[in-house]
């Protein structure tokens, strides 16, 4: 168009610059902002949202929000440019705080602005802001909006509330009507939660229902299969998605199948998957998958291995070598935990630090493994190594010192996983809210250990209350002594 000597317009600028956003080719982009600069587009709102777009969607953030803000006019088109780009590049807060600064310049927030914020509500796990919201889409009027309801029922379940995801969702039998992203929302939910059980039987009713899963259904269903150990079910789903839905799997779907193969104790089918019935090259998130499943079986043999194709992927996961230390210390072999460390300090590899979040009073509390800056530290410490520690004990609780991978004396041990992040975390909110209170809700980074899973069941049981934790793989519900896993994780 420019070489047969035509002059773009902004409907031109526009969709090239969409064209760059969807590339996330910023190095275009920032030459096409220099032709809105130079053609006189730069004040004009279409083309101005979708430069903003472009640069958010490129990760270029600051940017993004420096195109928007020089706008002469800031409408709702706008601001969700701003609050879409920073939620969906990891800056949740950034995005609720644009949300805040667009309601007190007066303007109306809609549909796309609730799905944002919802959206970044989800990844914080922030209830109590949730909930507030939950109330503005309401008074908004836009409760009946399909992608509204998916992202209540995804910051519902989120934030460990599967109960309220089900209210929202069941709101169909109020007049609202349903789609495939609220069905498969709903799927990942009951997968989360660990409620194999239930996410098949919503599948089945979906089928009946006449709706036709797709990819993303289906990469839900496979996942609630394999955090309930149902290895049938899921191998059965599967291949019903190839065979009858003539729907290609993706690498997410085969990584799904290896951690429902390896964490049922079926290693060897599971690295054959790998090996040989792939038709993409693994990456480092599948082989850490059934890396993490030797370590669950002990089989150090095949870590070893596995943890060897890691290493030659990416020699500076921290996960890889921490994992392989696992299963070395799992089998007493302390040389070999030895050498894995040494290599670490080699390559300046460093264990990412387990932190955790608990949100009390509206207020998100933050702790982390060896940090004491928090100001109840010390309270919070007395606590959980002596009134707590000696009621679990008085229950049967004996530390499982089987899960610190560190060659030290057994007290030493100990010691160290009385302050992991999620007991921590828990001990405050036990502290500080009332005993009738509602859930505590704690957030963590990793997985949670073995020790930590058997002392929440315990504390649960102590304190009569109920403790959820979203660790990085799945909801744990622990009440009277339980957890909702049924010690499967």
């Amino acid at each position: 168009m420019r070489k047969g000597g035509f002059f773009p317009d902004e409907f031109t600028l526009g969709s090239v610059l969409r064209g760059c956003a969807g590339l996330k080719d910023a190095i275009s982009g920032v030459q096409i902002h220099a032709d809105v600069a130079k053609l006189g587009f730069k004040s004009d709102i279409c083309v101005g949202s979708s430069l903003g777009h472009m640069y958010m969607n490129c990760g270029l953030l600051d940017e993004g929000e420096r195109v928007m803000k020089e706008l002469p006019i800031r409408n709702v088109v706008s601001c969700n440019t701003v609050i879409a780009g920073r939620v969906q590049n990891g800056d949740p807060e950034g995005g609720l705080r644009y949300f805040h600064l667009m309601k007190q310049i007066g303007l109306y927030p809609d549909g796309i602005t609730f799905t944002s914020v919802l959206s970044a509500c989800s990844e914080l796990a922030t209830l109590g802001s949730g909930q507030q919201l939950h109330g503005q889409v309401v008074k908004n009027g836009v409760v009946s909006e399909m992608a509204v309801r998916s992202s209540l029922v995804k910051m519902y379940s989120k934030s460990g509330c599967l109960t309220y995801a089900e209210r929202v969702f069941h709101e169909e039998e109020d007049g609202f009507e349903v789609d495939l992203v609220i069905w498969s929302s709903m799927i990942a939910a009951y997968g989360f939660h660990g409620c194999g059980k239930e996410a098949i039987e919503l599948f089945e009713k979906m089928s009946v229902n006449g709706f036709e899963p797709n990819d993303v259904t289906f990469l839900s269903l496979l996942y609630a299969c394999s955090h309930s150990g149902l290895r049938e079910k899921g191998e059965q789903y599967f291949n019903e998605m190839r065979e009858v839905y003539r729907l290609e799997p993706k690498l997410e779907h085969y990584t799904c199948m290896v951690d429902l193969l390896g964490r049922s104790g079926h290693l060897e089918e599971a690295e054959d998957l790998v090996n040989s019935d792939m038709p993409m090259d693994p990456d480092v998130v599948v082989w850490k998958t059934l890396l993490s499943c030797c370590k669950v079986h002990k089989n150090a043999e095949m870590a070893e291995r596995i943890a060897r194709r890691i290493l030659e992927l990416d020699p500076h996961d921290s996960a890889a070598h921490v994992l392989l230390s696992q299963v070395h210390a799992d089998s007493d072999r302390w040389g070999d935990v030895l050498d894995v460390r040494s290599g670490m300090k080699e390559k300046k590899v460093r264990k990412e630090p387990g932190m955790s979040w608990v949100e009390v009073k509206n207020k998100v509390h933050q702790f982390r493994m060896g940090d004491t800056s928090h100001p109840e530290y010390k309270r919070i410490e007395e606590y959980y190594r002596g009134e707590l520690t000696r009621k679990m004990k008085e229950h049967g609780y004996v530390c499982d010192i089987t899960t610190v991978f560190h060659d030290m004396e057994d007290e030493e041990k100990e010691s160290s996983l009385s302050v992991h992040s999620e007991k921590l975390a828990v001990a405050f909110a036990i502290l500080v809210t009332p005993p009738t209170g509602p859930a505590i809700r704690v957030m963590k980074n990793l997985r949670m250990c073995t020790d930590c899973h058997v002392a929440m069941k315990l504390i649960s049981k102590i304190t009569g209350r109920e403790i959820v934790v979203r660790d990085v793989t799945r909801f744990h519900n622990f009440s009277d002594g339980d957890c909702s896993c049924g010690d499967y994780w």
